[in-house]
């Protein structure tokens, strides 16, 4: 029996939390699969995040950084994956970082 598109993205980011949320269990990171999602793109090579579009498309890039938490970004890495996801055009302004509210 071969492996479903749904284990191999399972396996894919149980790999993918060991190595960027390194402090964390890798169950306790798949409960949160867009947080590692985001730590990927915050600090990922360049073969882990082609690993990621091609498992999960750029819609569900796009849809990490619509529902992002405040910490999960820098500033650099947001404004590149606005302008590389096609969110915000290359002559515009990307919005704000998500910030906590105090």
């Amino acid at each position: 029996m071969g492996t479903t598109r749904s284990q191999l993205c399972r396996e894919s980011l149980v790999g993918l939390a060991q190595k960027y949320l390194w402090w964390s269990s890798p169950e306790a990171a798949l409960r949160s699969p867009n947080r590692v999602i985001a730590q990927v793109l915050e600090l990922g090579d360049f073969d882990d995040v082609q690993r990621l579009v091609e498992l999960f498309g750029e819609r569900e890039l796009v849809s990490v950084l619509e529902h992002a938490e405040p910490g999960w970004f820098s500033p650099k890495s947001w404004a590149y994956w606005h302008y590389r996801l096609g969110l915000t055009p290359y002559h515009g302004t990307p919005p704000a970082v998500p910030r906590r509210a105090l």
